[in-house]
């Protein structure tokens, strides 16, 4: 069996989660701050990639990051080209932690129009999916996020994440297709049922040998994705923590079947450059199990 179809079939049907360790660069000082280290430990993006890149290093070698708890990880491009023990991120996670890798490929948000975020063009797209084949990238992640409930902001979303997506089907790879919902949405109920229907009507369209992964915000309503869980063209359907807290993405998760995590904030919540490796090792650990469990229902 290839790497590909191992990876397939873990993130298919093992239990666990998706680790997203993706913050790009408007993201990252945020993330580093949390982390404890400020802005006055880095004076350019190069310093500040290598520094972001320890702290994620520091996380992917904890013996409590491993894949019998965790499926998959996320990486930004910077890290994908950085090594890890002296061995390139992918191959590390993948030969060393059994951590299928995915590529974050979008290149951030449009300014809003009609209530939501589509992503910015990707002029580079192929050539970075050719790269990630290459480097034994197995899936990509891209994110869009909706405000409100309007119905042609809806379906740009939807409709520019699967049309990217089948390019991204198309260079071997498989897509997490990401239309978030802002979870301080005034209409978040309304916006989930207009996504559902779109997200829906797309994956009736794809061929038997099209799969996509979702990653969607944590419904109000329980269970409300059942419907994409059980579509066979879906390999997964992951859930974002989406600004939560990790004790209330884990309690909207549990509620949810079928769904497991993609979190980001939520996973390194708590974990601080300043942690001895034992103190930090441990509260991984722990964020790592809480998580776990509530991605087993």
């Amino acid at each position: 069996m290839t790497n590909f179809n191992q990876q397939f079939e873990k993130i298919k049907s093992h239990s666990g989660f998706i680790a997203a360790l993706d913050q790009s660069g408007g993201s990252t000082p945020k993330a580093l701050a949390n982390y404890g280290v400020g802005e006055d430990a880095f004076s350019n993006d190069d310093e500040m990639y290598a520094v972001v890149h320890k702290m994620r290093s520091r996380i992917v070698t904890s013996p409590s990051f491993n894949g019998d708890r965790i499926l998959g990880a996320i990486l930004f491009e910077n890290t994908m080209d950085r090594d890890i023990e002296g061995r390139p991120t992918a191959d590390y996670l993948w030969e060393v932690k059994n951590v299928v890798p995915f590529l974050k490929v979008d290149k951030g948000l449009a300014d809003e129009n009609n209530g939501v975020q589509v992503m910015k063009p990707m002029p580079d797209l192929d050539a970075l999916l050719t790269r990630g084949k290459q480097k034994n990238i197995f899936g990509t992640k891209m994110r869009s996020v909706i405000k409100t409930a309007n119905p042609d902001g809806v379906n740009a979303v939807v409709d520019q994440q699967f049309e990217i997506g089948k390019r991204i089907i198309g260079a071997g790879l498989v897509p997490i297709i990401e239309p978030e919902v802002d979870i301080l949405s005034p209409q978040k109920s309304e916006a989930e049922v207009l996504l559902k229907t779109a997200l829906m009507a797309h994956l009736d369209q794809l061929k038997d040998d099209q799969f996509v992964m979702l990653k969607l915000t944590l419904p109000e309503q329980d269970n409300f994705y059942e419907l994409c869980i059980s579509h066979p063209q879906i390999s997964r359907v992951v859930a974002l923590s989406g600004g939560y807290s990790r004790e209330e993405a884990n309690r909207r998760l549990a509620n949810n079947h079928g769904m497991v995590a993609s979190f980001s904030r939520a996973l390194s919540e708590g974990l601080s450059a300043q942690q001895s490796d034992d103190e930090f090792n441990a509260m991984l650990d722990d964020s790592i199990e809480s998580i776990v469990q509530a991605s087993r229902t």
